[in-house]
């Protein structure tokens, strides 16, 4: 990586905008409406089943649909930003997420809606990466990006916990329909905004869209998120599992020869020549495996374990949420004093204790006395390792390729989020069956289950500090 290239890009970097801040609010408010969607669905799928009619088996596709064509297009998204430009493609991908979320809101039935759920990922795929790239260059590395990092994971961490809140709120007082009509205002305003804020996007490369490393990229990543997905319907051994993910690896393969013999590579593996990039994008699928299992299995223990309703489930999870803002703002400082890859560190190991603690939860926890502690410093631990985790990953990363490393970012996290969700999941299941083989009555063996994914999920933190700490002694 050209320090060069780097350093120059950030130079030019400010003069994209005259008001960089308000332009970030913006692209941030793009963001919370992806990383909400991909939550806000859960809870309102009783009511959209009734609704439609769908067979409960099918329920979870409404969440699958949207997350693969997300996951597996990401890669191809970073690069075609960074091919015609960042402010193009984050404002087609705004425009197509408005246009899927009007048609899944006026959806008449279960293909209708799947339709419209894989168009809102697809258009995420594309304004996600651009969006983060366009940060980039709005914010060089000496000029306010450990500040603008910090509003940006605090964004990003808020859409995860308000989707609980909002998912049951807009259900229960208007329907099903509203969870994806509150996405049309804001991504309107989003999209009438930016082109204010954004100058035009100047494009100086020619290089040839690379079609077989796209489609082999899409494919691959898009057969392991599904493999991944299937263990919670059909189990980590079944035949359906394993087919995809052997798939998935054998495109992936197919992918690395067709960009080593590409003289123009969808991803230059030269990217990763850069230990910051290549242990920090570890360092973010871990992350993504910690917290997306956490807030689903957060979410099953209150209303399983503890008997909580939808709405205050959700409001439980504000203090964790305020943690998580109000640690992202203090952040910035320690940035600069300690550099990305020690508070990353030091945040995941925060994160691991307070999973442990949440761990030890008894049976009939009473929420004050026994979840607020941990959830406060899950939260303050996840806005140090979201915005950490993101600065390590994009360290160094010239403005030319500010979309693939932002693809990277954001492809990690849904992949390490699919193969977390699995592992802790499984894990919860098996110490639940086994309690309940030797005697424990349900209520208990559910507790234990879940006190099983948490440690698993603090374990996935730990490991994420070991390779945090590697890249710390670089």
């Amino acid at each position: 990586m050209s320090t060069v290239a780097a350093t120059a890009a950030e130079t030019a970097a400010p003069e994209r905008s005259r008001n960089r801040w308000l332009a970030l609010t913006f692209l941030a408010l793009a963001q919370f409406l992806v990383v909400l969607d991909a939550s806000i669905v859960n809870i309102a799928l009783p009511s959209l089943g009734a609704g439609l009619g769908l067979d409960p088996d099918l329920l979870t596709w409404v969440i699958t649909a949207y997350v693969l064509p997300f996951g597996g297009l990401l890669m191809l998204g970073g690069r075609l930003a960074d091919r015609y430009g960042h402010r193009t493609i984050f404002l087609a991908g705004v425009f197509g997420f408005i246009a899927a979320s009007l048609a899944a809101g006026f959806s008449i039935n279960g293909p209708m809606l799947l339709m419209s759920r894989a168009v809102q990922g697809a258009s995420a795929a594309l304004l996600a990466p651009a969006a983060l790239a366009l940060l980039m260059q709005l914010f060089p590395a000496t000029d306010g990006r450990g500040k603008a990092l910090g509003i940006w994971g605090a964004v990003a961490g808020l859409g995860s916990v308000a989707g609980v809140l909002l998912g049951g709120i807009l259900t229960a007082s208007i329907g099903w329909s509203a969870i994806f009509f509150i996405n049309v205002p804001v991504g309107l305003v989003v999209l009438g905004a930016i082109p204010a804020l954004l100058s035009r996007d100047v494009v100086t490369s020619k290089v040839r869209l690379d079609l077989p490393g796209a489609i082999t990229i899409t494919l691959g990543v898009v057969a392991l998120v599904a493999a991944f997905s299937m263990v919670l319907e059909v189990g980590f051994l079944s035949p359906v599992t394993l087919g995809l993910g052997a798939a998935g690896v054998a495109l992936l393969g197919l992918f690395a020869v067709i960009e080593l013999r590409s003289p123009e590579p969808l991803v230059s593996f030269a990217i990763f020549a850069s230990r910051s990039v290549t242990l920090g994008n570890l360092a973010v699928l871990l992350i993504g495996g910690a917290v997306v299992g956490l807030f689903f299995v957060l979410s099953l223990h209150m209303q399983n374990v503890l008997g909580y309703d939808a709405m205050l489930t959700g409001i439980t999870q504000v203090p964790l949420a305020l943690a998580l803002i109000v640690a992202a703002g203090a952040l910035p400082p320690v940035l600069a004093k300690f550099g990305s890859a020690r508070t990353l560190a030091v945040s995941l190991v925060i994160l691991a204790a307070g999973l442990a603690w949440l761990a030890l939860a008894p049976v009939g926890a009473d929420f004050v006395l026994h979840l607020l502690g941990p959830t406060i410093i899950i939260g303050a631990a996840l806005g140090g390792a979201f915005i950490a985790g993101t600065e390590l990953a994009v360290q160094g990363v010239s403005e030319a390729d500010s979309g693939l490393a932002s693809g990277l970012v954001n492809t990690s996290q849904q992949i390490g989020g699919a193969l977390g969700l699995a592992l802790l999941f499984t894990l919860a299941t098996t110490m639940t069956d086994g309690l309940g083989a030797n005697g424990a009555d349900e209520i208990t063996a559910l507790a234990g289950g879940y006190s099983a994914a948490y440690l698993g999920a603090a374990g996935l933190a730990l490991l994420g500090a070991l390779i945090a700490a590697l890249a710390a002694r670089q």
